[in-house]
């Protein structure tokens, strides 16, 4: 069973910047980042594969970036310019075939791996 450990989740101010760092005992295929705030669905927010594809959800476009280390099995988000509406749990994830792009709950729908979660405030 692959594990997923997310890292560096906090508050920040508005225009502040994180970086949120997963750790994963073996890579799937295509390993992302997932979040979701109180009372919405659960939105794909960035990805990268093994192929060297990446993909950003638009609303993060120009603020957001993901990385992928092979040889440290890690996965970080680099998070710009946050706003409010970034405010969610975000998730670590990995499946062996593609992340989709929404799920209803992270943390148990429709991907192979998960990880427990890691909060982001900003205000």
């Amino acid at each position: 069973q692959v594990q997923l450990v997310e890292s560096g989740g906090g508050s920040v101010q508005v225009g502040g910047s994180l970086t949120l760092s997963c750790v994963a005992s073996e890579f799937a295929f295509d390993m992302g980042w997932y979040r979701q705030a109180p009372g919405k669905g659960c939105e794909l927010v960035a990805s990268t594969n093994t192929n060297g594809d990446n993909y950003l959800r638009d609303s993060v476009k120009g603020r957001f970036s993901i990385s992928r280390a092979n040889i440290r099995q890690t996965v970080d988000l680099q998070m710009n310019n946050l706003k409010p509406e970034d405010t969610a749990v975000y998730f670590c994830a990995g499946d062996l075939i593609r992340l989709v792009p929404s799920v209803a709950f992270c943390g148990r729908d429709y991907v192979d791996y998960w990880g427990r979660g890691t909060q982001v405030t900003v205000s």
